[in-house]
Formats: structure tokens, sequence, C-alpha cells
């Protein structure tokens, strides 16, 4: 008879091995860039501009590295609305219109479905660690340097 220990080993090294990759995975491929907002701050930020990449968003992340978030880019200026489901990261929300404006910021409550609206149309959503925005000195009115080539998506 076989011992299943080996095998049980094997499964769970098999599964760790797989933890790790989705989670060094869950951005790859994601395109990122740095955003210039006030004076010299800036926020290395991955991309979200299509469904999939904006209906996951920060979802079943354990952790935000400081100086990073993510930029939702959407195709026409519009309400946005967004909610915590599944996201245990504390974070605060810039609703950008598309010239570049920050209209209006919000904290963010972790697994709250509370919906958190944008109280007129922008084109995209900055999330970013919770404070991260007061601590920088940003507020609603200030500007966010657009590369070109997020504002042609």
């Amino acid at each position: 008879m076989i011992s299943s220990k080996p095998f049980c080993r094997l499964r769970f090294v098999l599964a760790c091995s797989f933890l790790f990759l989705a989670s060094a995975c869950h951005s790859a491929g994601t395109p990122t860039l740095h955003l210039m907002l006030v004076g010299d701050t800036a926020f290395q930020v991955e991309i979200a501009d299509t469904d999939d990449s904006r209906r996951l968003g920060l979802m079943h992340r354990e952790s935000l590295p400081e100086g990073q978030g993510m930029l939702f880019v959407f195709e026409q200026d519009q309400r946005l609305s967004f909610w915590m489901k599944n996201t245990v990261i504390p974070l605060s929300i810039a609703y950008i219109s598309s010239d570049g404006i920050i209209r209006e910021i919000h904290d963010m409550t972790p697994l709250s479905l509370d919906s958190i609206r944008s109280s007129r149309s922008v084109r995209y959503a900055l999330e970013v660690n919770q404070g991260a925005f007061e601590a920088a000195g940003i507020e609603p009115g200030d500007r966010v340097v657009l590369p070109e080539s997020v504002q042609r998506r």
C-alpha cells in the first residue's frame, strides 16, 4: 500500500504554489503608469479600463503598497458608483472629470456594500489607500495630469 503522506504534501505544495502565482499575477498584464497630481505628488497606478478589470478592481487583495493605486477609466462621462464588496483595504476614492479636475473625494469602508456615488458625471475614479489624498494635501479642485494614452482610451 502506498503512503498518502507524499501525495498530501504534493497537493499542499501545488496549492501553495497556485495561490502564490495567483496573487503575484493578480496585476500581471494590467497596464500601470505614473500618475502626477498636485505639485510633486504621484501615484503608481494600475489601469482598469475594461469591464472585467473595473468589476474586479482592488477586490481580494490584502494590502496596497504606499504610493500605489488604481485608476478606473471609462469610455464616457457618467455618474459613477463604487462599493467595497470583497475589499478589505481601507480606500479613498477621487472622482475625476475628463479634464483632470478632482471633483470629489470620499473615504470608503472595507467590505461595505453601500454605494459611493459621484454627484456629477465624471470620466475617471482613482482609488488609493485611505488618507493618502489628505496626507498629500490633495482636495477637490486639484488637477490630475492624465497622460494622453489614458485620455484616448
